[in-house]
């Protein structure tokens, strides 16, 4: 199950780096979130679970990125910024998920 998870999450971030970053996006805040921070920040956890496992303060930092979508996510009113964000959203959880399953 470990290792599907991870197969999985390197082929949404495979995926995620042939998208082309939604225009207009760069330098904008949304619900106080840095949009390129929070596309960076979540590829970044998601490459640290594919290498892991992530320290302590690291897992809990991914936690707390995930709830981040549940804010952004509805505020975003450009329909390919969605879709993309959508897919940064899912490639942070299955990271989550993989590093979930590691610790067991």
């Amino acid at each position: 199950m470990f290792e599907e998870k991870l197969e999985a999450l390197s082929q949404v971030m495979a995926e995620h780096m042939a998208m082309p970053f939604p225009p207009g996006f760069r330098g904008l805040d949304i619900e106080d979130q840095d949009m390129v921070m929070l596309d960076a920040d979540s590829y970044g956890y998601a490459l640290g679970v594919l290498n892991g496992p992530l320290d302590e303060q690291r897992g809990e930092g991914l936690i707390r990125l995930t709830a981040v979508f549940e804010k952004v996510l509805p505020a975003i009113d450009d329909e390919y910024a969605a879709r993309y964000y959508m897919h940064v959203r899912d490639m942070a959880v299955l990271a989550a998920e993989g590093e979930t399953l590691r610790e067991k």
